[in-house]
C-alpha cells in the first residue's frame, strides 16, 4: 500500500471515529432531555391531581408528550446512524487487514521470485526452492523430482522430511506423478487433513514448466502441524514455482553443464599446449 493510500485510509478512519463520537454525545444529550421532559410530565400530572388548571395542564402535557415522541424518533435515527457507521467502520477495518495481508503476500512472492533468480548454482537453487516450500507454503514432507528426457523417468533430486530411498523413480505418464508430468496440470487432494501418506500418490503435485514443457514436479506429502488447508496465496506460490522455479533449475543446469564443458576443454587445451 502506498503512503498516499495509507494517508487516505487513516483520514477516513478518523472521520468515522469523529462522527461516531459526536453521535454518541448527541444520544446522551437526547437521553438527558428525554428524562427531564418525562420528569416534567410527572410534575404536571401531580399538579393536575392536586387541583391545577386542567385545561392548561392537559395542553402542556400533550405538548410535552409530543416533544418526547420527537426526541424518541431522533434518538432512534441517531442510534441507526451510529449502527451504520459502526458497520462501515468494521468493513473498513476488515478491508484494511485484507489489504495488509495482500501486501505481505505480494512481498513474499517478490522475495521468493528474486531469490530463485539470484544464483546460477544448481544446489543453491534447489535449497532456495526447499526453503520457499517450507517457509511460505508450510510443507513438512515433500520432494523435487526432475525428468530425464532421454529415459523419460522422474527422479528425486531434493527432499525434506522423507528419505530419498522412499521415493521411487517414476516413468513419465505412469501413476499420478507421471500423469501430472505428462499433462502439466496441477493436482491437489480434496481434503488435505485426511490425506494418508503414499509415495506414489502425493497430497499435492505441481509440474515445473517452462511454457508448456515440463522438466519435473514438486510433490508434497505432509503440511506443517499449524497448517490444515491451502489458502489463495499458496496457489499463487504454486504458480510461481511452476514457472520461476523451473526456469531457475533449467538455467542452473545449463550453467553447470557449460562449466563442466569449459573445464574439460580448458584441461584439454592445457594438455595440448604442454
Amino acid at each position: 500500500m502506498s503512503s498516499e493510500e495509507e494517508k487516505v485510509l487513516s483520514t477516513r478512519a478518523d472521520e468515522f471515529l469523529q462522527v461516531f463520537k459526536k453521535g454518541a454525545e448527541f444520544t446522551q444529550d437526547l437521553l438527558k432531555e428525554n428524562e427531564r421532559l418525562r420528569y416534567r410530565v410527572f410534575q404536571l400530572e401531580e399538579a393536575a391531581r392536586g387541583g391545577g388548571s386542567s385545561v392548561s395542564l392537559a395542553d402542556e402535557n400533550r405538548t410535552l408528550q409530543k416533544r418526547v415522541e420527537e426526541l424518541e424518533r431522533e434518538k432512534d435515527e441517531i442510534l441507526g446512524r451510529i449502527r451504520q457507521i459502526e458497520a462501515e467502520n468494521n468493513d473498513f477495518a476488515a478491508r484494511y487487514v485484507e489489504i495488509e495481508e495482500e501486501n505481505n503476500n505480494l512481498a513474499n512472492l517478490y522475495i521468493a521470485s528474486y531469490q530463485l533468480h539470484s544464483t546460477l548454482d544448481y544446489r543453491e537453487v534447489l535449497q532456495i526452492i526447499t526453503e520457499i516450500i517450507i517457509n511460505l507454503i508450510g510443507a513438512e514432507e515433500f520432494a523435487v523430482m526432475l525428468l530425464d528426457e532421454k529415459t523419460e523417468v522422474l527422479s528425486t533430486v531434493a527432499a525434506e522430511g522423507v528419505a530419498l530411498a522412499e521415493l521411487p523413480a517414476v516413468r513419465l505418464g505412469e501413476g499420478l506423478i507421471g500423469s501430472i508430468a505428462s499433462t502439466g496440470d496441477n493436482y491437489f487432494a480434496e481434503d488435505p487433513a485426511s490425506y494418508a501418506h503414499d509415495p506414489l500418490h502425493p497430497m499435492v503435485c505441481i509440474p515445473l514448466k517452462i511454457k508448456d514443457h515440463v522438466i519435473g514436479v514438486i510433490v508434497i506429502y505432509k503440511l506443517l502441524v499449524q497448517k490444515t488447508s491451502f489458502v489463495q496465496v499458496d496457489y499463487e506460490l504454486f504458480t510461481l514455482l511452476a514457472g520461476h522455479a523451473a526456469t531457475a533449475i533449467f538455467s542452473a543446469r545449463l550453467y553447470a553443464q557449460s562449466e563442466r564443458k569449459l573445464s574439460t576443454m580448458q584441461g584439454f587445451i592445457n594438455l595440448l599446449t604442454k
